[in-house]
């Protein structure tokens, strides 16, 4: 483990069968924990979510008035990333999924309490953005921001929350906060490029997978 993982979160890893990261995880995870914007750009089922929660849940856990937000393309894969965060029954973060089917006081309890806030660009767009006043508290204390399958971002849609996502840094600002970016795709020829284009920042790339893999004939 990277010497600035928080014990507790090594401690439930662990009690889930992670007995250490792979080495392109703890490289990006390291990169972000320092401040550094980085994309992970490995193959399926290489552990990319591994690579934000190391530094994400590690500042969490440190600092107890930090704040995240977790943006993917679809609900599903939000809700299948908040029971994944809620079996490491770490004290304190209290994530929570910020969508079309949260109700008006559940969100008014996202809004107030939760420190891991797992939504999605439209909601950004719509609800979080409009309503930066009430975010106000949520956006100073913004440490980081995840992007998955940012891949799928592309075409008239990327440039759509491409768009967002620099509102998101302006407002953010506004209020003091200023976000690291841990971004996950696909592989691709320039995923650095991708990553930079779609944040308006500059990204460094983390391509190299250690994950094990079988033998493969084409």
């Amino acid at each position: 483990w990277p010497p600035w993982t928080a014990p507790p979160l090594a401690d439930a890893l662990r009690a889930r069968g992670i007995t250490a990261p792979w080495a392109h995880q703890a490289a990006a995870a390291s990169l972000a924990h320092e401040g550094s914007h980085v994309v992970v750009a490995t193959g399926t089922a290489s552990g990319k979510s591994l690579a934000y929660q190391l530094p994400v849940f590690t500042r969490l856990l440190t600092d107890p008035r930090a704040t995240a937000l977790y943006l993917s393309p679809t609900k599903a894969l939000a809700a299948d990333q908040l029971r994944s965060v809620a079996r490491l029954g770490l004290d304190g973060i209290r994530p929570a999924t910020y969508d079309g089917d949260t109700s008006r006081d559940e969100r008014d309890w996202v809004r107030e309490h939760s420190r891991f806030v797992l939504t999605n660009p439209d909601m950004v767009h719509h609800a979080l953005l409009p309503g930066h006043a009430r975010w106000a508290s949520f956006l100073r204390r913004l440490t980081f921001v995840v992007v998955d399958e940012c891949h799928t971002y592309r075409g008239v849609f990327g440039s759509h929350v491409a768009h967002v996502l620099r509102r998101l840094r302006r407002a953010a600002a506004r209020y003091g906060g200023a976000p690291t970016f841990v971004l996950a795709s696909a592989t691709s020829g320039d995923p650095a490029d991708a990553a930079a284009r779609l944040t308006g920042l500059s990204v460094t790339a983390v391509t190299e997978d250690a994950s094990p893999r079988g033998a493969v004939t084409f």
